[in-house]
Parts: structure tokens; sequence; C-alpha cells
């Protein structure tokens, strides 16, 4: 009789193991500008000879070469490895009201960026990042830019590349990768904004998150939403949904809502929301659209930066309700790492001190003396770096993780 329970592990087959540990010779690279052959099969773990034939493979394909020798210790000196700067990778950061396009290297650097007002529809937005790419592309070379990386907000489907629903009332089941792949017959890549920056912060932002087992990256702007990366894989949840944090209510109120309620993080804390409080205190009440908030929340941490002190009161109340809602992050997953993102990351030395008062500390939850939290170190690129390295992804992971420094994969 068989017994049932936990499926035991996979186990990988000869291609698959190859693909694995090309995707760990790569990472290695992608973390480091410079290594010799002998400084990767250290910490890959694998021989001197198998490195050799990977390098050679992938010095093939064009995305390693050697770059210099590194420095003798007698004897005939190494070449140093490197990623092959001449590939490069394109990603687009649809929001609301603003659409971003970009040309990153393989280190996640951004080589030049073009934006343009996001128009009504999703096929007249389509088609301006599909001539965008077509831009770029003859400026570049088209076989430098191999794949297309796609991020949006709301409910992004990434297997089938489908924005789902997304955050304008007529954004629904938007087949991104299928309308731009016919278009420009280029492999399309589609992730959630959110989701996609966090694997850009988890990749190349500081070295502190690598090797965390649950790194949590919030983001708070038009709306807030979280990425989670399990032991170096991102969670998409069975619905491809998971990460709506704006939608955790931290505040109880009357009403029978049940999206969007009054005592959501949505509600209390994104840029709108930042905006209407400012003015509710100043008396200088107005609405706003996602792009004018976003300036003036920008405003508002100036403000308070300079001391004004409304703006301080404002960042404040909106630090103590986002340290409640990291609390219950903190509670419900075990987190080691949070990283956040939005204005208000711009008054670090205001917020973080009241979002760390809302954590409980080490005696009341083991281990919370070893979380790292912080702000992004990306400038508010982290999603636009997300979607350009979203084809570098597919070339680099081969598993299905995100490769940490050092990573031991099998021989």
């Amino acid at each position: 009789m068989v017994k049932q329970g936990f499926a035991p592990k996979r186990i990988l087959r000869p291609l698959e193991v190859r693909g694995a540990n090309r995707a760990a010779v790569l990472h290695l690279l992608q973390q480091n500008d410079y290594l010799s052959r002998a400084d990767v099969a250290r910490q890959c773990g694998l021989s001197e000879g198998a490195i050799s034939r990977i390098v050679t493979a992938l010095m093939k394909d064009g995305l390693l070469r050697e770059d210099g020798a590194e420095n003798s210790t007698g004897g005939r000196p190494g070449r140093r490895l490197a990623l092959d700067p001449r590939r490069m990778s394109f990603g687009a950061e649809i929001q609301n009201w603003e659409t971003r396009c970009a040309i990153s290297t393989m280190h996640g650097r951004i080589v030049e960026t073009r934006r343009f007002r996001t128009p009504a529809t999703p096929e007249d937005t389509l088609e301006h990042v599909a001539e965008t790419f077509l831009a770029f592309s003859k400026e570049v070379g088209r076989d430098r830019l191999p794949g297309i990386g796609i991020c949006a907000r709301g409910i992004v489907n990434s297997e089938t590349g489908t924005l789902v629903l997304g955050s304008r009332s007529d954004w629904r089941k938007v087949p991104i990768r299928k309308f731009l792949e016919s278009w420009l017959r280029e492999p399309v890549l589609v992730e959630n904004n959110v989701r996609a920056a966090a694997l850009a912060e988890y990749t190349h932002g500081l070295t502190e998150p690598l090797g965390r087992r649950c790194f949590v990256f919030v983001q708070v702007d038009e709306g807030v939403g979280m990425g989670v990366i399990f032991d170096g894989k991102l969670y998409h949840g069975p619905n491809m949904a998971a990460g709506e944090f704006g939608q955790m209510v931290v505040q109880l109120a009357s009403g029978d809502e049940r999206h969007d309620r009054p005592g959501s993080l949505e509600q209390l804390i994104s840029n709108r929301a930042m905006c209407a409080r400012f003015g509710e205190m100043s008396g200088t009440k107005r609405q706003w659209n996602g792009g004018d908030a976003t300036t003036r929340a920008r405003r508002i941490v100036e403000l308070a930066n300079a001391g004004d002190e409304i703006a301080r009161k404002t960042l404040e109340q909106i630090a103590r309700f986002l340290g409640a809602g990291i609390s219950n992050l903190v509670w419900a997953l075990d987190a080691d790492a949070i990283v956040i993102d939005g204005p208000l990351t711009g008054a670090w030395a205001l917020v973080e001190p009241l979002i760390r008062r809302q954590l409980p500390d080490n005696a009341e939850l083991w281990g919370v003396r070893n979380m790292h939290i912080r702000a992004s170190a990306l400038g508010g690129d982290a999603a636009l770096i997300g979607a350009a390295i979203l084809p570098l992804n597919m070339t680099f992971s081969q598993t299905g993780a995100i490769g940490p420094r050092g990573a031991r994969v099998p021989a």
C-alpha cells in the first residue's frame, strides 16, 4: 500500500542539472563584477573542469566574456570572468498614469529610460511599448535585446501573460503576452509590478536579503502591495493574486464593503490617503489623481524633512498604520527581511522608528532581533528593473529559484 503524505522532491534529470549549474554560475557573476574560474568553482562547489565547460558554453551563447587578467601569485595569471556588457534587456512598467520603458544591463543597471503618459486603452498602451522596444532595438541592435519584460498593477497571471484584473476598470483579461509576441516576434514575460520589484530588490538591491528564508517587499504608492520570496522563489499564490497587502484591515470601521474597506491599508497609507490626510489637517482638501497624488506625496515628504509640523504629523500617522500592517506580516510569515519602497521612504529617519515600534520584540517572537528592515536601495526604479530582468531570469534560472550568493547546486 502506498502511504499518503508529502510528495517526495523531484529528482533533477541530467539536462536540468546542467541548467541549474549554468544558472548558478550566471547568478554569481550577476552579483559580482568579476570572478576567476577558481572563485566560481569554490562558491558553486563544482570542479574547475566542470566550471570550464560551463563557462565555454556560456561564452558561446554570448552571456559571459573574459575581461582582463587577475593578479598573479606566481605562475600564469588566470582570466577574469564577467557578464557580457553587450547583452541587455528591455522592460516596461505600466502604471495608471505613466508607462516607463528601459533597457538594462545584466547587472540590473538601467542604461536608458523613456516614458509616456499611459493611454486610455490597453491596446494603445501596448502599441506604444512595442514601438519603444523597436526604437531601442534599432539603436543597440535587435540581437542584444532578446526577450521583453512587462509589469503592471493588478492581478497578473504570469503563466499565461495576462493582466486578469487591472487597477483601471476597463483593463480586464488583457492578453499582454499574446499581443506583444504577435507584434514583435520576441518572447514576452509578464508579472505584477510589486512582485517584479521584489525580484529586483532581492537580486540587485543591497546584499542583506540574499539567503534570507522569507523576504518581503512592500510597495506604498498609488496602491499598497507586497511581494514575497520564500527560499529564493517568488510566491504567486494559487490564483496568482498573492500580495494584496492593501486590503489588510488594521482599523475596524462601519460598513459592508469587502474591497477597499475604510480601515484597510489602501485607504490609510496610499499616496492618495497621504494627500487626503495632509489636506484635512491643513484645511486644503482636494481630490488627487494617481500621478498628481504621487507628486504631491513627494512634496509632503519634502515638507516633513524641512520641519513642517503638519507634514510630519501626516507621515507619523501613516508610519504607525504601516507598522501595524507589517507587524501582522511578521507574525504571520515569520519574515526575516522586509524592504519598503514608496515616497514615504524619503523621510526614512522619521518613519523607520515609528514602523519598528509596532513590531514584536525578540521576547515575543524569537528571531525578530535578527530581522532586517530598510528602505529600497533602487530609488523608485525597483519595478522597472524587475520588468527588465524578467527575460534574464528566464535565462538564468532553470530551476525556478533565484540563486543566492554562493548557492551550491547538484554536481
